[in-house]
């Protein structure tokens, strides 16, 4: 919340875009440049996620669902109809979220992905001609949403940000009607505090937080820019930020209830159940909704919530990206439409990678490091930036220029201690706990795993390169050159030690965990 504060206050306050904005603090405008890279590869294969949410909408509007029965040309001699599916089926300790032998699992990995057609991420094949339409026409929607800025998104964005209000409400209501809902809500509400001390825990609920709020892409400060200069944003900061908190505990009901009515149907347990990601979202929700009363209705409506929620996230994304060059370049800014289009255009064709055969191992690839570790690294110096380098004091007095306030102790003491030390903890866990990737049973080979980590590099290289560049092309005598670069060697010095500090405390805390001191840590 603080960093959702901090990010709105900037863009309102400099009305730049996300590079342009560290005017304030030329030398990290390089962490402007990390984030509108980081959006732009998030572009590229989340437009892939919305494409099969617009085909699985198109595959809906039937008598009976594709993904109901075994019958069907993708599907495997193996096929297990989920009508005579139980228990005993599963053997070997399989959770039957990853049992892909159901009717929906089949549809979505033969039938939409054609997954069985590639051997892994080195045989990726031809874009799929199906999807490729569908990735076309998201395309043409997000750049006609996006071609004349705000005047359009703003409009845009009243249908895609309110329907899936409406539909997640009908969900809800219908789903706690449903067997078994109970018991899956109840699993929902359960904590379980002994897993507070696995660090993957918190680095999934701060990766979680950052995609939720939008934090740290470049898009609040986008957006904030077009606010006019008086806008409480601390107002929409607490307001937006605890709807968006509210919203995703809420929907949490309307998931494990399908959850609790697909245990109770199958007669196996909620975490047999219960998965994340793709599996959640394109096998067990349509699965569920499959066997209910009027499923091509429950089918269409799901969808349209994916589809909106999906081009609302994309057109804030892309929003960041144009925004934040065009501000920057003013030949960009004068070709706005033309711009606009070279982005969706470009998206589009290197987003054909991810509908290939083997394009969710592409895509698996670039959600776990384009904007992962990257991400946080991003908002971690940007919070160095304003706190310690722009300075709480006067980044609090444009506040105050503003809004006729200042930010609080609370505010300034998360700004400049809190936030910067928690995100280079997570930072630091989340590169010490990293494990070779896989899909589901694929394990990615070295030379994926290490071009992931360039994907990731790429963007976080560039805060420190144009430190350095900025520092060959300063201007001056010899004496004020000197003077410029001793005075940030001595600010660098002053938070290196306390770098230094934090990190020798969460290495320390790290290996109590491990041990039975764990009270004192």
């Amino acid at each position: 919340m603080p960093l959702f504060y901090m990010e709105l206050a900037l863009g309102q306050y400099n009305r730049e875009g996300a590079a342009t904005v560290w005017k304030i603090c030329p030398v990290f405008k390089g962490v402007g440049y990390a984030v509108i890279l980081i959006a732009l590869y998030v572009g590229f294969y989340y437009n892939v996620i919305i494409a099969w949410s617009l085909y699985y909408l198109f595959s809906s509007f039937t008598f009976e669902l594709p993904w109901t029965n075994c019958d069907n040309s993708w599907n495997s001699p193996n096929c297990t109809d989920p009508k005579l599916f139980n228990a005993s089926v599963l053997g070997n300790g399989t959770k039957y979220s990853k049992y892909k032998l159901t009717p929906a699992a089949e549809f979505y990995e033969r039938g939409v992905l054609h997954l069985h057609e590639s051997r892994g991420i080195h045989d990726l094949g031809l874009p799929r001609w199906q999807l490729s339409l569908c990735l076309l026409v998201v395309v043409i929607i997000l750049f006609f949403s996006l071609w004349k800025g705000v005047k359009t998104s703003g409009k845009v964005v009243w249908i895609t940000a309110t329907l899936p209000y409406v539909v997640l409400f009908v969900l809800l209501i219908h789903g706690i009607t449903l067997p078994g809902a109970y018991n899956g809500i109840n699993a929902y509400l359960h904590i379980d505090f002994r897993r507070l001390k696995e660090a993957t825990v918190w680095i999934d609920a701060a990766t979680q937080i950052f995609y939720s709020l939008g934090a740290g892409f470049g898009v609040l400060i986008a957006f904030a820019s077009y606010n006019k200069f008086d806008n409480n944003c601390y107002r929409d900061a607490l307001l937006t930020s605890t709807i968006n908190c509210v919203t995703s505990f809420i929907s949490g009901f309307a998931i494990f209830s399908i959850l609790g009515y697909m245990a109770h149907e199958h007669k196996v347990k909620i975490e047999d159940v219960a998965t994340e990601g793709a599996g959640l979202v394109f096998i067990l929700y349509p699965e569920a909704i499959s066997t209910l009363s009027g499923s091509t209705f429950w089918a269409v409506v799901f969808f349209i919530m994916l589809l909106t929620l999906g081009i609302d996230s994309s057109m804030g994304g892309m929003e960041a990206v144009i925004t934040g060059l065009a501000d920057d370049f003013q030949i960009l800014k004068q070709h706005r439409k033309l711009f606009t289009f070279g982005v969706s255009f470009g998206t589009f064709l290197l987003a054909l990678f991810c509908i290939t055969n083997g394009g969710i191992y592409v895509l698996t690839l670039l959600d776990t490091f384009a904007a992962g570790t990257s991400i946080l690294f991003a908002v971690l110096m940007e919070a160095i930036g304003v706190s310690w380098f722009y300075g709480v004091d006067r980044f609090s007095e444009d506040i105050q220029q503003m809004m006729g306030f200042k930010p609080g102790l609370y505010w300034r003491l998360c700004w400049k201690f809190v936030s910067p030390a928690f995100l280079l903890f997570v930072v630091i866990v989340s590169i010490i706990n990293f494990k070779p990737l896989t899909y589901d049973d694929y394990t990615f080979p070295l030379w994926a795993n290490r071009i992931g980590w360039g994907i990731a590099l790429s963007s976080m290289i560039l805060v420190p390169a144009y430190i350095i560049y900025k520092f060959m092309n300063v201007r001056g005598t010899f004496k004020e050159v000197s003077g410029t670069l001793i005075k940030c060697h001595e600010m660098l010095l002053e938070l290196m030690q306390v770098f230094l500090l934090c990190s020798s405390l969460i290495s320390e805390c790290l290996k109590k965990l491990n041990s039975q001191d764990r009270p004192r840590c």
